[in-house]
C-alpha cells in the first residue's frame, strides 16, 4: 500500500502548484505538489478501500502523506473517544500551518460533540509545541465561534502565551472572524484585552484587510492599533 499512495501522488503532483505552494511553506522542504481537492478525492478513495487498515502504512516521507493521513482521520465513521486517539497520534506530525489547518477544517466531528472536543483541545492550548497550540486555537475558529462558546473563547486567546509566530497569527485570524460574526462584541473585547502587542496589531490589521468589514468599521478598528 505505501509504494501505491506514493506512485499516486507523484502521477497527481503538478510542478506549478509545487513551486507556489512552497513559497507558502517556506520551512517546508518535501513537498510534492499535489493539490488540496486533489489529495481529498485521493483520501476518500484511500479510506473506501482499505478502512482502518491504512493507518498500518503510513508515511511521513512527503508533506503530501501527512497531509492525507489528517484528511482520512478526518472521514472516520467511528466513536468519538476512537477519533481521539487517532487525533492523539497525529498531531505530534504537525510541522507547518497548512497541514495543522487543513485537518482542523476537516473535523467535521467536532460540530457534533462540542462538549468533548472542547475539553479535548484545552490542554493543547497550553502546550510548548507551537502546533499544537496553533491546532487548539484552529479548532476553534473552525468549531466553536457560535452563541453558545464565543465569549470563552475569548477568555481562553487572553491566556495563550506561546511565542511562536504560527501561534500569534492563528489567534489574530480567529479574532478577524469573531469580528465578523460579533462585531460589537469583539470591539468591546478588544478594548480591554490582554494580548501581546504583536497578535493584537495582527488581529487589527486582518480585520482590516476583510472585505467583509465595511471601511467606516476599519477606522475605528485601526484606531485602536497600539504603537
Amino acid at each position: 500500500m505505501e509504494e501505491y499512495i506514493e506512485d499516486r501522488l507523484i502521477e497527481l503532483a503538478d510542478e506549478k502548484f509545487k513551486k507556489f505552494h512552497s513559497r507558502l511553506c517556506p520551512n517546508v522542504d518535501n513537498i510534492i505538489g499535489v493539490k488540496t481537492p486533489l489529495l481529498r478525492n485521493l483520501a476518500k478513495e484511500i479510506y473506501a478501500e482499505y478502512g482502518l487498515e491504512y493507518f498500518n502504512h503510513t508515511k511521513s516521507d512527503y508533506y503530501e502523506e501527512v497531509m492525507l493521513e489528517g484528511m482520512i482521520i478526518g472521514l472516520l465513521d467511528l466513536r468519538v473517544d476512537k477519533v481521539l486517539e487517532y487525533i492523539k497520534n497525529y498531531l505530534p506530525k504537525i510541522n507547518n500551518w497548512a497541514i495543522c489547518d487543513t485537518f482542523c477544517a476537516g473535523l467535521k466531528i467536532a460540530k457534533k460533540n462540542q462538549k468533548i472536543f472542547w475539553e479535548f483541545i484545552q490542554k493543547y492550548l497550553y502546550s510548548e509545541n507551537e502546533y499544537e497550540v496553533r491546532f487548539a486555537v484552529v479548532m476553534m475558529l473552525y468549531h466553536f465561534l457560535d452563541d453558545k462558546h464565543t465569549i470563552e473563547v475569548s477568555k481562553k486567546l487572553d491566556t495563550i502565551k506561546h511565542e511562536g509566530y504560527y501561534v500569534k497569527v492563528a489567534v489574530a485570524w480567529l479574532i478577524s472572524i469573531m469580528y465578523i460574526k460579533y462585531p460589537g462584541f469583539t470591539f468591546t473585547y478588544l478594548e480591554e484585552c490582554n494580548l501581546d502587542d504583536i497578535t493584537f496589531n495582527k488581529a487589527i490589521q486582518k480585520i482590516s484587510e476583510s472585505k467583509r468589514v465595511s471601511d467606516e468599521e476599519k477606522v475605528y478598528i485601526r484606531d485602536l492599533k497600539r504603537i
